[in-house]
């Protein structure tokens, strides 16, 4: 489960508004056969793209990697399977899915497929795709709920959030190994091209008016070709300092508010707040979780000051810099 979550973490904030997702395939024997996640709202689920990475390894059919719809890649595996996966174990940080909506449901496959135990992280939240296990269970297959339960709740943090209609708020901060968050370009490209991934998906960007009077940034998702960008709220207590001539103001199809308030925050629903220390001091109470990238420069500046108490929920490597999902702990 634990290498399920890992794969799934890669995904955070991109499946957005579905919940990242991690499975993991093994064999009658135990040899594990594949280690997949969901990764984009409306693609294939983890389930499936587990499926098809198994399917490939065991059949070596290269039709089933050239299917792009989930629905071609269910059928063609369903009626080529060939019992291949009779007895099989899958792990899946999430309830497979019992509801027919973009994708097929996950859990109909696995039963389909000779399934002979199901391991699950937590329970799907959402109504209308819950009931996986208990289905599977009424079929005399193995399900087994809770591994590492804790886990795999932290790991849908926003989609919960999403289910309930709340706003779910991060702040991403980029800083050296010893600290200094100012002073040009800190993150790698790479990490960089993540941030635009993460840009496309979010409806509100908040950023603060000295970065926006300094920078004069675009903060558009221009690093991976894509035309989407969110809307944007410019917190500054000097609204008619911001020039409106600048290129954030110019990409089509999103607004820009400038504001001495950040009540406009609770209007979205997924929201990404990019700043510095004041930024991070003005919102503390706000924030859900904070994005750490932590590029490997050591240079001579003023280090952030803010105390702020953090969780830490994940961290992997982007090139040569780490990051880390982190949730804010209030002391309050």
């Amino acid at each position: 489960m634990s290498l399920a979550l890992k794969e799934a973490w890669k995904y955070q904030a991109l499946t957005y508004p579905n919940p990242p997702v991690g499975a993991l395939i093994l064999d009658k024997n135990g040899k594990i056969l594949s280690i997949e996640a969901h990764e984009r709202a409306g693609e294939a689920h983890a389930e499936l793209k587990a499926l098809e990475r198994a399917f490939y390894s065991l059949t070596k059919d290269k039709t089933i990697l050239q299917l792009k719809d989930p629905n071609l890649k269910h059928s063609y595996i369903l009626k080529n399977h060939n019992d291949i996966f009779r007895d099989f174990t899958i792990y899946v940080t999430l309830e497979p899915c019992m509801h027919q909506g973009k994708t097929p449901a996950c859990s109909i496959l696995l039963k389909e497929l000779g399934f002979k135990r199901v391991v699950i992280g937590s329970l799907d939240p959402n109504l209308k795709a819950k009931g996986g296990g208990e289905y599977l269970r009424g079929f005399g297959i193995e399900v087994k709920e809770g591994v590492l339960k804790e886990e795999c709740e932290v790991l849908i943090e926003p989609f919960k959030k999403w289910q309930k209609g709340e706003s779910f708020v991060f702040f991403k901060l980029a800083q050296t190994q010893n600290g200094v968050i100012e002073g040009g370009i800190i993150s790698s490209l790479e990490s960089r091209k993540l941030v635009h991934k993460i840009r496309e998906k979010i409806d509100l960007l908040v950023i603060g008016g000295n970065t926006v009077r300094i920078d004069r940034p675009t903060l558009d998702c221009r690093l991976i070709d894509s035309k989407k960008a969110p809307d944007v709220l410019i917190y500054t207590q000097d609204p008619s300092s911001i020039d409106r001539n600048i290129p954030l103001f110019k990409v089509k199809n999103r607004e820009v508010f400038v504001e001495s308030s950040l009540n406009k925050i609770r209007s979205y629903r997924f929201v990404m707040v990019e700043g510095g220390e004041g930024m991070l001091k003005a919102l503390k109470d706000e924030i859900d979780w904070l994005l750490l990238f932590v590029s490997p420069k050591f240079v001579e500046n003023i280090n952030i000051k803010s105390e702020i108490s953090l969780k830490r929920l994940n961290f992997s490597l982007i090139d040569n810099d780490i990051l880390i999902w982190n949730k804010i702990i209030n002391d309050s």
